[in-house]
């Protein structure tokens, strides 16, 4: 059985958008959709979560769709997006993105090594 491909980025970020708009009433059911370490490890998790799945390219645009999310919805509410200065935002969307960039780049130094265990597995079971 052949594993699917990675997503492109354009998908990975539509993928990111629809999660990142899931997670809202979950982080709204704990008491949680405010601005807080809890939100802001989610949404790193869901970042980690798409970037598994996606090209190392992606990684930015992950993190964007969810900055958007994360700063319309649990920081400033109701869909308003704010600027809260250049340190606070560059973290969150440079923790975001380190987060999808170092999911993606181990499952990517990982995907070669299945490969080539999967061949010598298959080739072993062939001269067998």
């Amino acid at each position: 059985m052949t594993r699917p491909s990675r997503l492109p980025a354009a998908m990975s970020a539509a993928v990111t958008l629809l999660a990142a708009a899931a997670l809202l009433p979950a982080l709204a059911v704990l008491g949680e959709l405010r601005p807080t370490w809890v939100a802001l490890a989610a949404y790193a998790l869901l970042c980690a979560a798409v970037g598994r799945h996606s090209r190392p390219a992606a990684a930015p645009l992950i993190a964007l769709a969810a900055w958007l999310f994360h700063n319309g919805f649990v920081e400033h509410r109701h869909g308003a997006l704010g600027w809260a200065g250049p340190a606070p935002e560059a973290g969150h969307l440079l923790l975001f993105t380190a987060a999808a960039l170092l999911l993606s780049l181990l499952t990517a130094a990982r995907s070669p090594a299945r490969a080539a265990a999967r061949d010598a597995r298959d080739g072993w079971h062939r001269a067998a």
